[in-house]
């Protein structure tokens, strides 16, 4: 598996600020920041072709880099990418939101307590399982052993 090109990682980080861009207000920085980027390219793993493939498609669209158009282009872009991006695409998001939520300056922003979720874990509010109660009633379909 091969590593984005220089291309390919300024439009990511185009892309992700579009995603997630800045917030004075919460004081938090966008997914374009330098500690995030590197998160992102050193994490991609099994999803390297498909994010790549999402750029590729993202590169079609614009006709040249995404960090070269202006704003509005950018947005038409981007829309016609989310439109017909497919499954890239939503992994490409996907990659996007998981590093951006796990940096320490964003958990923080969130009132979330810096630290492994085991073992202590964190504690969820209790649900309404009755919701799991249609799956419940299925017939099994599994081959026992």
């Amino acid at each position: 598996m091969s590593e984005l090109t220089q291309t390919q990682r300024d439009d990511l980080r185009t892309i992700a600020a579009m995603i997630i861009p800045a917030s004075e207000e919460y004081k938090v920085p966008g997914a374009d920041d330098p500690a995030i980027q590197a998160d992102m390219l050193t994490t991609l793993g099994r999803d390297t072709a498909l994010v790549q493939k999402a750029l590729d498609h993202l590169a079609q669209l614009a006709g040249k880099p995404l960090a070269a158009l202006d704003a509005a282009r950018r947005d038409a872009v981007a829309k016609e990418f989310r439109a017909t991006g497919g499954a890239a695409a939503a992994t490409l998001v996907r990659v996007v939101l998981q590093c951006y939520y796990r940096d320490d300056r964003v958990l923080r922003s969130l009132g979330i307590e810096l630290r492994a979720p085991f073992p202590r874990g964190h504690v969820l509010p209790d649900g309404d399982w009755s919701l799991l109660d249609p799956v419940k009633e299925r017939p099994v379909n599994l081959r026992r052993a």
